[in-house]
């Protein structure tokens, strides 16, 4: 009996497929990291409270900076009061429910948080977190 031997080729690792993965992998994360550099990237001196926690979800929440001139931003985007207030109608008809992060200087006048607080309700605002850092001595 004559048994013949089927040729067999070698499985190899296919490694430029992995290749692009990680490229865009990479890439994915850089752009990722830069929007999320902005948000936070207007110089704000935080509040301290004594009982400052750290928010369970930030998922979804626009986060709106008020520096020491008592100017409004959305990222790197600096805006008028009308403008912000237009701008979260907007983000509560896109992406409902509208969440809000305020990050305000501690030395603005109350006036300033006050308008702040009014354009959250105009625009449906279902809740706002107040960004502060904890009291270190307690």
């Amino acid at each position: 009996m004559i048994l013949r031997r089927r040729h067999q080729e070698d499985i190899g690792f296919q490694i430029a497929p992995m290749i692009d993965i990680t490229w865009i992998l990479i890439i994915f994360f850089m752009v990722t990291m830069h929007l999320a550099e902005t948000e936070f990237s207007v110089e704000v001196d935080l509040p301290i409270a004594s009982a400052a926690e750290v928010p369970p979800d930030m998922d979804g929440r626009v986060v709106v900076n008020i520096n020491q001139a008592g100017n409004y931003f959305v990222g790197n985007a600096a805006m008028t009061l009308p403008e912000l207030t237009a701008h979260l109608r907007i983000r509560l008809l896109e992406h409902p429910p509208l969440k809000v992060y305020l990050r305000a200087d501690a030395d603005i006048p109350a006036q300033k948080t006050k308008e702040f607080y009014r354009a959250c309700a105009e625009s449906g605002a279902v809740e706002i977190i107040l960004a502060s850092f904890r009291d270190s001595r307690n």
